[in-house]
């Protein structure tokens, strides 16, 4: 199993990013501010006008250190990376599966069925906690319940992708119920996406992507192609099988780690910059904050469910992924998703 390494994030706007022996080394304004040795990172995520030299580029590349480019506002725009590694018989096993309606649903099935529960947890958890109204939140979580037991018995994707958006739009409208503090800077009302038109959203927005980059290297690193899945539709340019990967994350992920920055005032109005269109963003202070936070979550430990061993959080993107190959090459006969307890 690959050992879990730190991912390095740079988003001071006109830092310079460099090789310098076997070190990546940050420059700002001239002035050293950073050096780290690259055999030390998995990956590094670039915010806005940060710059590469070529020579560091190549040699993350010949390192296996995936580089990602995000606007400064945390929008993905893309990603740098050596050589696929990963054999030709997994993607081609990853391919045909991918075109095989009743593995598809199969894979895609189990994935929904985890998001659902894992959705469900954080609302039982939620009311354990004292949030909200109870009697909503225990209409949420029967819902839900409901939901996983239909997500199970979906005969095709197109209804399995119907019962998943009913799922997500039900426990989004109890999000406000898991809000204890700051309910009337952080009303939530729906999901939006592109852009996200409140705090909430442009906080939840700005973790996924995080969380979509996790996936994405998690999947190459085991050699599998980010882009094929099997819930998602292909579309060029989407990485559909680190979108299906992240259903089973986001609820207690990245859900629970926006709440608690919120239910802590650990996050905060002032945090946000708001456009003349009425797009939300987390400014750089905001970032910073989230940034900080999610590294200290990759950090936890927790047991994985199927393995039944103690790992860091930030491991289990490449847990998954490894299991997810194993499965397609035949070494185990069904996906194990996550479901959080």
């Amino acid at each position: 199993m690959k050992k879990l390494l730190n991912t390095l994030y740079v988003q001071t706007q006109g830092a310079y990013l460099h090789k310098e022996g076997e070190c990546v080394v940050v420059e700002i304004e001239k002035e050293v501010r950073l050096r780290v040795p690259v055999h030390n990172l998995q990956g590094l995520v670039c915010f806005g006008n940060v710059l590469c030299s070529p020579f560091l580029l190549g040699h993350c590349a010949s390192n296996g250190v995936n580089v990602a480019f995000l606007t400064q506002f945390g929008r993905y725009l893309g990603r740098f990376e050596g050589e696929v590694s990963g054999n030709v018989l997994l993607r081609r096993a990853q391919y045909r599966a991918a075109d095989d309606p009743e593995l598809c649903l199969q894979l895609a099935r189990s994935m929904v069925q985890a998001k659902l529960a894992n959705t469900r947890t954080v609302v039982v958890r939620g009311r354990r906690d004292g949030s909200g109204n109870v009697e909503e939140l225990n209409r949420a979580a029967e819902r839900l319940k409901h939901f996983v037991r239909a997500a199970g018995q979906a005969e095709c994707l197109d209804d399995l992708r119907g019962v998943e958006g009913e799922g997500a739009k039900s426990y989004f409208a109890t999000f406000n119920e898991l809000l204890t503090r700051q309910q009337e800077t952080f009303r939530f009302t729906v999901r939006s996406r592109r852009p996200p038109t409140d705090r909430v959203n442009a906080l939840l927005s700005f973790l996924y992507t995080l969380l979509m980059f996790d996936m994405s290297g998690a999947l190459s690193a085991n050699g599998l192609d980010p882009q094929v899945g099997f819930l998602h539709a292909d579309r060029p340019g989407r990485k559909s099988l680190a979108l299906d990967l992240m259903e089973e994350f986001r609820s207690w992920w990245a859900d629970r780690l926006a709440l608690s920055l919120i239910n802590r005032k650990q996050i905060q109005s002032a945090d946000f910059r708001v456009e003349e269109s009425g797009a939300v963003f987390l400014n750089e202070k905001g970032r910073r904050t989230v940034l900080d936070a999610w590294q200290k979550r990759k950090q936890e430990e927790l047991r994985h469910p199927f393995l039944e061993e103690t790992v860091a959080l930030g491991l289990f993107p490449h847990i998954q992924a490894l299991l997810l190959a194993r499965h397609l090459r035949g070494d185990l006969d069904a996906y194990p998703p996550v479901i959080w307890r």
